[in-house]
């Protein structure tokens, strides 16, 4: 097979690429073979065709929503996947019923198909009728699993554990010290199988018993110090109802499944490194008694990507949720896919920012302002341009009654969709007596290098007239109100405003007669720390994370659809909200600024 690097030289290298290509030109995955009988082997590999073909997985645990973390491995899995004329299976390791939801599983089946890999969700074409060709569920492999630690009881492999959980912890030993054995550990396997057979009937209580496996308790890595393979748990299943009392450990399940839909290449973080040499220790231990084929999957670890301000613990962010102090998994500060998707960010540019942190194994943090600028690189050649005033005071032409015909004449103003692109069209908008501007645009007194609005300065509405400051008006408690100028006409034409006219400042604006109300929320990070996560998770948070202001928008933006970008001309990259106002308002959300500000 012709490797993706001889034909695309974009694609950067990195190891795993690597051992995918290696193993391609060893031909490791093109025979497979199992240890028992043919008929036990198909039976167990769920229909598995072609187990020559590059097979990758993508495994979340429904018990959150998927974050910004989990968009990497699915980029990472996916994209592999289709580079090297594979598959990539969704995955869903549904273990641990007490803290996994339906509403979990619906949340990252979108999405996974938001991010554009929903070809994974479809019917498959070869099979009408057969939906999910590539979805599924660790819950599925239950009967198979309870059968492959039957099999390990009987080979002498595990056994039954009923110490309680203090004391398998205090008996476990540390890293200079070597566990010890447990009390159970020397019943026979027909004792073990009575009791593990006990545990599943619901003769014995939550918690007082496990299923370990048998290693050495000496290992100096302290994963292979006879690990749990199953405890006891009371709870309704998403998916198997009740059926159960007994679930796999995490450890034990994974690369089970793995194996049984014959994965080739097990990519995770490398806080999973340490648990390798179990998951090829249980994978050798069923190949031998022929539950699953030969060669087994292998895993490869790299680096989990770190954003400085950003929480990926599901833990920490469901606290976040179920507090209060967001506004759910999709607050769009949220770092959840479906918090940066209402914020604005879009597949491409998540997609870009994966690409650009590039596949290690050595860790790192990498600073927030990159993900914004792959989205400003992303969005900028196709976002529509829009005028917006997010600030507003109004802006009184004294003159121009005088020069345009009557204080109630509307100037017709048009302005390009996009700078660059001209087939986009254009947009247009009324220009009159009074204006929406933004309060910053004024000064009384010039400060150094400010070329906008102050008393006897020039500057020109963009794509519209030039006028002069004349001055402002203030309140009692010395907030200004009110700003007044004139229109500038052309000293040979005496045309208002005309091209002609030289001027340093130009400032955006929204005409009183036209202009749209808005809501537009401000959002910045979420955790003021720029590594979060080692002190009190509130204290930790942006008291500013969000501001939110009554704006002024031009009238094309009475168009504007739901996830599509626009870019508010000097502001940055907005979004309209998804969630409808309930005052009837329009929302829009910032995705990004035009630059990154967050250190002035």
């Amino acid at each position: 097979m012709t490797s993706p690097a001889d034909n695309d030289t974009a694609k950067p290298s990195n190891f795993l690429r690597h051992v995918i290509e290696n193993d391609l030109e060893q031909g490791n995955y093109s025979t497979r073979k199992w240890g028992g009988s043919p008929g036990d082997a198909a039976h167990h590999a769920q229909g598995m065709q072609d187990p020559a073909r590059v097979r990758m997985r993508f495994p979340p645990e429904p018990n959150g929503y998927l974050h910004i973390g989990h968009a990497k491995s699915i980029w990472l899995n996916f994209e592999l996947a289709k580079e090297y004329g594979g598959v990539c299976h969704l995955r869903f390791d549904d273990t641990n019923p007490e803290k996994e939801e339906q509403e979990y599983v619906d949340a990252i089946r979108d999405a996974v198909k938001w991010l554009g890999y929903d070809a994974v969700l479809a019917d498959d074409p070869a099979h009408p009728g057969a939906p999910n060709e590539h979805v599924y569920f660790a819950s599925n492999y239950f009967d198979f699993m309870y059968r492959a630690a039957e099999y390990l009881v009987g080979a002498g492999l595990a056994y039954v554990d009923e110490q309680s959980a203090e004391e398998i912890r205090a008996t476990r030993g540390d890293f200079n010290t070597p566990g010890t054995d447990s009390p159970f550990r020397a019943r026979t396997p027909e004792e073990n199988l009575d009791r593990f057979r006990a545990m599943r009937d619901g003769q014995l209580e939550d918690g007082a018993a496990v299923l370990r496996a048998r290693i050495d308790m000496a290992s100096p890595n302290i994963n292979m110090r006879d690990p749990a393979l199953y405890r006891i748990r009371r709870a309704t299943h998403h998916n198997t109802g009740d059926k159960w009392c007994i679930y796999p450990m995490y450890t034990f399940a994974h690369p089970i499944e793995d194996a049984l839909e014959q994965i080739t290449h097990s990519f995770c973080t490398l806080e999973f490194e340490d648990q390798r040499p179990f998951y090829d220790w249980l994978l050798d231990r069923l190949a031998e008694g022929g539950l699953v084929a030969s060669p087994h999957p292998r895993q490869y670890e790299f680096a989990r990507l770190n954003v400085t301000h950003v929480i990926t613990s599901k833990r920490k962010l469901r606290q976040l949720v179920e507090e209060g102090h967001v506004d759910g998994w999709d607050d769009p500060r949220m770092p959840t896919l479906a918090g940066l998707r209402r914020r604005g960010y879009t597949p491409d540019a998540l997609k870009l920012f994966c690409e650009r942190s590039g596949v290690t194994k050595s860790g790192g943090w990498i600073d927030y302002a990159s993900l914004e600028a792959a989205l400003r690189d992303t969005l900028d050649p196709i976002a529509p341009r829009a005028m917006a005033v997010l600030d507003p005071v109004k802006l009184v032409i004294t003159n121009w009654g005088e020069l345009m015909g009557g204080d109630d004449v509307l100037d017709d103003c048009t302005a390009p969709i996009h700078p660059h692109h001209p087939e986009m069209g254009r947009r247009n908008f009324k220009l009159g007596r009074e204006v929406w501007i933004e309060r910053t645009d004024y000064e009384e007194v010039q400060p150094k290098g400010f070329f906008r609005l102050f008393p006897g300065n020039k500057v020109r509405l963009k794509y519209g007239h030039v006028i002069e400051c004349t001055g402002g008006t203030k309140d009692a408690d010395g907030n200004l109100i009110e700003v007044q100028a004139r229109l500038v006409p052309d000293t040979k034409s005496g045309t208002p405003g005309a091209d002609a006219i030289k001027v340093k400042g130009n400032i955006s604006w929204v005409a009183a007669a036209d202009a749209l109300q808005a809501e537009v929320r401000l959002y910045e990070r979420l955790f003021a720390a720029p590594q979060p996560g080692n002190g009190e998770l509130l204290d930790e948070l942006n008291r500013e994370s969000l501001l939110t202001t009554m704006a002024y928008v031009e009238p094309s933006l009475a168009q504007a659809q739901e996830g599509a970008p626009i870019q508010f001309e000097r502001h940055g990259y907005f979004v309209l909200d998804s969630r409808a106002d309930s005052a009837g308002r329009r929302v829009f959300n910032r995705a990004a600024g035009m630059r990154d500000s967050w250190g002035k």
